[in-house]
């Protein structure tokens, strides 16, 4: 069955080539010029990814984002944005996003994070079925974390990072090993993904998100969750853990052979 995308961006030139371009590699593709609009077809026909435009009129991306995941925690969307600013990419990944594309952009990088997002979101859920440190237990068949008996349901980005973290509980893992488990090869200098979705975990699943608990920093290192016994407090140095990582890695040669550069400043961007 073709992998269901649905393009939401106000301009009809872009959803044109876009269009275009993914039926022509195998994509079933619907289309949607506003965010409102976007979020009704949701209701009554699903979709396997989203890409959705960050700058629409109305009611933009970050709102129908944010909109999507109140009732959708698991399906991937791609942000689209003008700006390579970290602020946008920070407010995409924070307002829901799984991945973001700034235009003007290759097509092929395009279907090559399309493909990414929708595979890690079909892949199948690993055999912990139940992992428990002290007061908290994740819970691999409902991709719920359990703190004290109240059920927390994370995205499956977010609970990909949780549960490979407490599968080794009080060990450090390092940033590059899990953008590479959670996200892929390609994604393992992205760190501010990570660093992203480590805030939006905390605010989920701390009791003070400015002084966590469970999901623990280790400068220069990565991450880990508290291992069994008394709690800790974490050692939390943005600069630290800023310092120790490099440039964004660049996407090369992914994608479909053949597929031209687009560059949509010639057809107008929003």
């Amino acid at each position: 069955m073709a992998t269901k995308v649905l393009i939401v961006d106000d301009d009809s030139a872009i959803r044109r080539v876009l269009t275009t371009t993914l039926r022509a590699v195998g994509f079933e593709v619907v289309e949607s010029s506003r965010g409102e609009e976007a979020i009704s077809l949701l209701g009554v026909s699903p979709c396997d990814a989203i890409v959705l435009d960050m700058n629409m009129p109305s009611m933009g991306g970050i709102a129908v984002c944010r909109a999507i995941r109140k009732v959708n925690a698991d399906v991937p969307i791609l942000m689209l944005t003008v700006r390579n600013t970290e602020d946008d990419k920070v407010n995409a990944l924070e307002a829901g996003a799984d991945d973001y594309v700034t235009k003007p952009f290759a097509i092929r990088e395009l279907i090559a994070r399309i493909n990414a997002v929708v595979r890690r979101a079909q892949k199948p859920v690993e055999a912990d079925n139940m992992l428990t440190v002290n007061d908290v237990s994740l819970c691999g068949d409902r991709h719920l974390f359990i703190k004290r008996g109240v059920s927390m349901h994370l995205t499956r980005t977010q609970f990909d990072i949780v549960q490979l973290l407490m599968r080794s509980p009080g060990r450090a893992i390092s940033h590059r090993k899990i953008l590479t488990e959670v996200w892929g090869a390609e994604y393992r200098d992205h760190v501010e993904y990570l660093r992203t979705y480590v805030r939006q975990l905390r605010k989920i699943i701390e009791d003070d998100p400015a002084h966590p608990q469970y999901l623990l920093t280790v400068p220069y290192v990565g991450y880990k969750f508290r291992e069994a016994g008394p709690s800790q407090v974490a050692l939390d140095d943005p600069d630290a853990e800023a310092a120790c990582v490099g440039g964004e890695a660049e996407l090369r040669g992914l994608g479909h052979k053949g597929l031209e550069f687009w560059d949509f400043e010639g057809i107008g961007m929003s």
